[in-house]
C-alpha cells in the first residue's frame, strides 16, 4: 500500500485509563488499517499520574488534549474524546479508529462508529469489560500484545511432523496449548461449521477467520500468536492442510 493509497486512521487515547508503555505495539497493529495520521491523548495533564504520557507525546507525534476535572472525583475525558470522535466521523476524512481505553463508557461510541462501516480497534487491559470488547472490530489486550512482541510462541505448543492426507497434501497439526481457552476453541469450531467445506470436511482458513471475526472481537495476538494459522497449528483439535491452490484449509477433528 503506497502512502497515497493508505487509509487515514485516528488513534484516540484515554490517557487517564491506560498505560503509555504499549504505544509502540498499538501503532504497529494499527498499521494493518492504514496510516495513523491523527494521534490524540485526552486527560487532565495537571495530574502527576499522566506525567509518563506527557513525556512521550512529542516523541510519537501525539497531540495532548487538556480536559480539566469538572467535578471532584470524576473526569470529563470520556465526553471530550467521544465528541471529537463523532466530529471526525462526520468530517468524512477518517477510514478507521483506534480507541485506547479500558473504560466501558466508550461502548456506545464504538457501536456508533461501526454503524458507519468503519473498523474500530480497541486497546485495553485484561480487566476491560466484555461490553466494550465485543463492540469493537478487534479488541487487543495491550499487555499481552507487548509480551508477544518480546517473546516467541508459547513453549507449551509443540509441533508435530506433517503427515499426509488421502489426497497427498501436507497436514500440519499440533497439541493443545494451555493458553487457548475453551471458548475460543468453540468459536473456531462454530466458524468452521458455518464455513463452506469440501467433501473431506476442510474449509478455507481465511473464511473461518472472517466468520469468527464477525461473531467476536477476538484477536490471535491476545494469545501470543501473530497469525491465525500459527494458533490453529498449535491445537490438536484441528488439522491444517495446504492444497494445490496454495490456500490453507482447516478441519476440526473433535
Amino acid at each position: 500500500m503506497s502512502e497515497l493509497d493508505a487509509k487515514n486512521i485516528a488513534l484516540l487515547i484515554d490517557a487517564d485509563n491506560v498505560n503509555p508503555k504499549g504505544i509502540d505495539s498499538v501503532l504497529t497493529v494499527l498499521a494493518e488499517l492504514g496510516q495513523v495520521n491523527i494521534r490524540r491523548a485526552y486527560g487532565n495533564w495537571a495530574k502527576d499520574a499522566l506525567k509518563k504520557w506527557g513525556d512521550i507525546t512529542n516523541g510519537y507525534g501525539i497531540r495532548p488534549h487538556q480536559q480539566f476535572d469538572l467535578t471532584r472525583g470524576k473526569n470529563a475525558t470520556d465526553m471530550a474524546m467521544s465528541i471529537d470522535a463523532v466530529d471526525l466521523l462526520y468530517q468524512g476524512k477518517v477510514d478507521g479508529f483506534g480507541i485506547m481505553s479500558s473504560d466501558s463508557d466508550f461502548t456506545p461510541l464504538v457501536t456508533r462508529l461501526r454503524q458507519d462501516g468503519l473498523p474500530v480497534y480497541c486497546f485495553g487491559d485484561g480487566k476491560t469489560p466484555m461490553a466494550l470488547r465485543t463492540a469493537c472490530t478487534r479488541f487487543i489486550d495491550v499487555n499481552k500484545l507487548m509480551e508477544g512482541a518480546t517473546s516467541s510462541r508459547p513453549t507449551s505448543a509443540k509441533k508435530r511432523s506433517p503427515s499426509k492426507a488421502g489426497n497427498g497434501v501436507d497436514i500440519i497439526s499440533g497439541v493443545n496449548d494451555d493458553g487457548i481457552e475453551d471458548e475460543l476453541i468453540e468459536l473456531l469450531g462454530e466458524a468452521w461449521k458455518a464455513a463452506s467445506r469440501d467433501d473431506e470436511g476442510y474449509a478455507r482458513l481465511q473464511e473461518v477467520g472472517q466468520i469468527a471475526g464477525n461473531r467476536s472481537s477476538f484477536d490471535v495476538r491476545n494469545y501470543g500468536f501473530k497469525q491465525l494459522s500459527e494458533m490453529v497449528r498449535s491445537l490438536d483439535r484441528f488439522d491444517i492442510v495446504r492444497k494445490q491452490d496454495g490456500q490453507l484449509y482447516v478441519r476440526r477433528l473433535r
